[in-house]
């Protein structure tokens, strides 16, 4: 009866915990971020593809328009390709809050695993910000300007 662990965690323990998470959690503050980011520039890609696919065949002045869909195709997968592995890295980064939590709780090591998840997630936004940069080399184009 000695050797019990306490069944709730003390000031320090919390204190402890709080202090590791910091990092994931201010991550996850600017992977959310981020998805908000991604969101609005899929929902511009869609709302331009909407424009032109409402244009009539019959309208000269704007029909070369539809020759760009292809392109916003192109935009909208790695747009959403990002989307998914910014939310992939943002569950990640949950994840490890809450490893961190219910591991000082039950008095576990967690080190390990925190650290490769960590590493995952950071990964994953990796992932995510090169398909952004990849979107933005092919987001401005000549028929951009000119409607």
């Amino acid at each position: 009866m000695t050797d019990l662990l306490p069944v709730t965690p003390s000031i320090d323990q919390l204190g402890r915990i709080i202090a590791n998470v910091a990092a994931p959690a201010f991550l996850l503050g600017a992977v959310a971020a981020f998805i908000s980011v991604l969101i609005s520039r899929i929902n511009r890609v869609i709302d331009r593809s909407l424009f032109i696919h409402g244009i009539p065949e019959s309208d000269a002045t704007k029909s070369f328009l539809k020759a760009d869909l292809p392109r916003l195709r192109r935009r909208a997968a790695l747009l959403n390709r990002s989307l998914f592995c910014a939310i992939v890295a943002a569950i990640m980064t949950a994840l490890i809050i809450i490893v961190a939590f219910i591991s000082a709780l039950l008095h576990l090591a967690h080190e390990y695993g925190v650290a490769i998840r960590f590493m995952a997630a950071l990964l994953m936004f990796c992932v995510s910000l090169v398909d952004l940069a990849r979107e933005t080399r092919i987001a401005l184009h000549e028929n951009d300007l000119r409607v």
